[in-house]
């Protein structure tokens, strides 16, 4: 496949993202269809129903985005790449929507995976996609051309993000919350684990396949959490004010006695917060000193969505 043209600068936010997840798809679907000759056919229908039910793909977009502030146009070696973290983000929600957890019956608008394909293909179909992810993330590096230790660094900062010090990390300080009020700083350490680091993962890994210098990286990491941040907060201010016709999942987390951003700060509060933290992310940028003009999009994005 050729790699695709660039789009103007000017292009919509809108175009420029269908344009660049139409690109992140194709490899999630060659990632798919190349881990499936592996898997019992139970787990590869659970894995494509995780993976490729659609979604934001905020994730592998921010990764394009940070990639291209660099200075490296987006190719099919860059949009493998990105797909690695959406796999372990797809990981997450299997296991996250699983009996033990949330029990959900609902995700995007669909019904969750181990309610169609069982409990145990989904939850190991999810464990097959972790080291899957980074085998991808290792493939698409070398396929990029990138010096062994920017190889290396790629794949350490998706792991990192996605073991007990991010994502992993933080579930686990989700659920032991589960039923208590938290303080605001345990709420902030619970969500830059669980969703910011699984957010800074694909800010940071751009930027090293593009070839930004290490303090460039260090400044994409604030940027990586602030956004996250960002992103918990207004999904919470979505969960109070939205329904769940509209946000395409349940069950809510007041219906899992969570404690969220609304309950602390009201919405108009957490709103606010969201506001300063996505000034943050962008004062990283200038940091960094790029001018990413379709990361500050995204961030504005962040503020805006509507599920």
């Amino acid at each position: 496949m050729a790699d695709p043209s660039p789009l103007p600068v000017d292009s919509p936010l809108d175009t420029y993202l269908a344009h660049h997840r139409h690109g992140v798809d194709r490899a999630l679907l060659r990632a798919v269809e190349s881990l499936a000759p592996a898997l019992p056919e139970s787990w590869t229908q659970a894995v494509r129903a995780g993976v490729l039910s659609g979604g934001k793909r905020l994730r592998p977009l921010i990764l394009v985005a940070s990639s291209e502030a660099f200075g490296r146009t987006a190719s099919e070696p860059l949009y493998d790449l990105a797909a690695s973290v959406e796999l372990i983000h797809a990981y997450s929600l299997m296991h996250d929507d699983l009996p033990c957890m949330d029990d959900a019956p609902l995700r995007r608008g669909r019904p969750t995976p181990h309610t169609r394909f069982g409990v145990q293909a989904t939850a190991l179909a999810g464990a097959a996609l972790i080291p899957w992810a980074a085998h991808w993330a290792a493939r698409s590096s070398e396929a990029l051309a990138l010096p062994e230790s920017r190889r290396i660094a790629v794949v350490d900062e998706l792991l990192d993000a996605a073991g007990a010090g991010g994502m992993v990390g933080g579930q686990a300080l989700d659920l032991m919350g589960e039923g208590r009020a938290l303080a605001e700083a345990e709420l902030s350490q619970l969500h830059r684990l669980k969703t910011g680091a699984l957010l800074t993962a694909p800010a940071v890994m751009g930027a090293i396949a593009a070839g930004a210098s290490e303090d460039q990286w260090q400044s994409m990491v604030g940027f990586g959490l602030s956004l996250g941040l960002a992103f918990q907060v207004m999904d919470d201010v979505l969960d109070a004010t939205a329904s769940a016709e509209t946000l395409g999942k349940e069950p809510s987390d007041a219906d899992l006695e969570k404690s969220t951003y609304v309950l602390l700060l009201g919405v108009d509060g957490a709103r606010r917060t969201a506001q300063d933290l996505v000034s943050r992310a962008e004062a990283s940028l200038d940091r960094a000193g790029v001018e990413g003009h379709r990361l500050r999009q995204l961030s504005r994005f962040v503020l805006d969505r509507q599920h």
